[in-house]
């Protein structure tokens, strides 16, 4: 069975709990390596309570070799939800027994009705598999080997630098074709689609920075440098072409956007439809940016002057045929910083056209 986005967003979170470095996966290798299964809840302690049976309360701070002493009895280990104190230990599960289960094994049959009648995250460790899978509500995922983790992220890596670097060719014949106002409703789908493309391979990666912990620093480094102003660029980009250009009204299409599938995020009628223009617009259409992403090149121009120059002229081609005191005229420009738009205009034109 699928699991629904929000359930794998909250096993995303819960990951991070046992990445390298953490003091839980440290005492989960530590089981690992001396081949002692366990049964490890963490969290919902009022909702895991009702189902112990037996065991004793310590309530002591966690630590790697105290879990590794407790997964030697048979029992289950109780954790607070943050992992930082061990609450009980050789606990006696009784899940209700009526709860669906795939599960063949009894510690992983208990784990999985355990995370389906509670909110908790329950860890079984296979004795005889060396497995440790990951329970949340009624899912599992099975934790994966640092090495293995770091080779899907390399992997991932990768294809995230060729997309930002074909996202970047795409941009400058976008930038290129707005200075000539020849910019048709299939380009900016092209656009639309190389920035999806872009954010959803970056949280793949984010995902596995999650999974590795401290081993993940270097990747991160390398994945912060390639998204660096992503989120900034695409926003604009959507206030240039949306029907509606308030911020707020950005964020949301981007939202739509991106619960698109890929294939139909290449489809001018798709896009569009989320940016609100008319339904039948198609590839060919010519459309007109307003100036929002090209302005924000211009060095030391603040937000609230952009959106005035494009309050006062509407589209790009008007911006750039404005003249140096038309550009004055608009409250909080004034003639130096008039003079700064006309140059960067030019030079970003004379760039886009190389």
């Amino acid at each position: 069975m699928a699991i629904d986005p929000k359930t794998r967003e909250l096993l995303r979170e819960e990951l991070k709990k046992v990445a390298p470095g953490t003091h839980l996966r440290e005492g989960l290798d530590m089981i690992l390596a001396a081949r002692t299964g366990a049964l490890i809840v963490i969290g919902d302690e009022a909702g895991v309570k009702g189902l112990c049976d037996g065991g004793f309360i310590i309530d002591t701070p966690f630590t790697p070799q105290r879990v590794f002493e407790l997964a030697k009895m048979d029992g289950a280990i109780i954790l607070d939800q943050y992992a930082a104190r061990i609450m009980r230990a050789n606990a006696h599960l009784q899940p209700d027994p009526s709860l669906p289960t795939s599960e063949t094994g009894m510690r992983h049959r208990t784990a999985e009705r355990v995370s389906r009648q509670t909110k908790a995250l329950v860890i079984s460790v296979s004795q005889r598999r060396q497995i440790v899978s990951l329970y949340l509500r009624g899912r599992r995922i099975t934790l994966e080997d640092t090495e293995v983790v770091l080779s899907k992220a390399n992997q991932a890596l990768q294809t995230l630098q060729n997309y930002r670097t074909r996202l970047g060719e795409v941009m400058e014949r976008l930038t290129h074709l707005e200075f000539d106002d020849i910019v048709t409703l299939g380009d900016v789908a092209e656009a639309i689609g190389r920035f999806e493309m872009v954010r959803r391979v970056s949280h793949e990666v984010a995902r596995y920075i999650g999974q590795l912990g401290t081993e993940g620093r270097l990747v991160r480094m390398q994945a912060d440098e390639l998204t660096a102003g992503i989120d900034e660029q695409y926003g604009l980009l959507v206030r240039d072409y949306a029907d509606d250009a308030a911020s707020r009204n950005a964020a949301a299409v981007r939202t739509r956007l991106g619960d698109l599938p890929l294939d139909r995020l290449l489809e001018p009628d798709a896009v569009a439809h989320e940016l609100g223009l008319t339904a039948g617009d198609r590839a060919e259409q010519h459309v007109r940016p307003r100036g929002f992403r090209v302005l924000a090149q211009i060095p030391a121009l603040p937000t609230t002057v952009v959106t005035r120059i494009v309050e006062r002229f509407e589209s790009l081609p008007a911006i750039v045929r404005a003249t140096v005191a038309e550009l004055d005229d608009v409250d909080g420009v004034g003639g130096r910083r008039a003079k700064a738009i006309a140059n960067g205009l030019a030079r970003i034109r004379a760039h886009a056209a190389v």
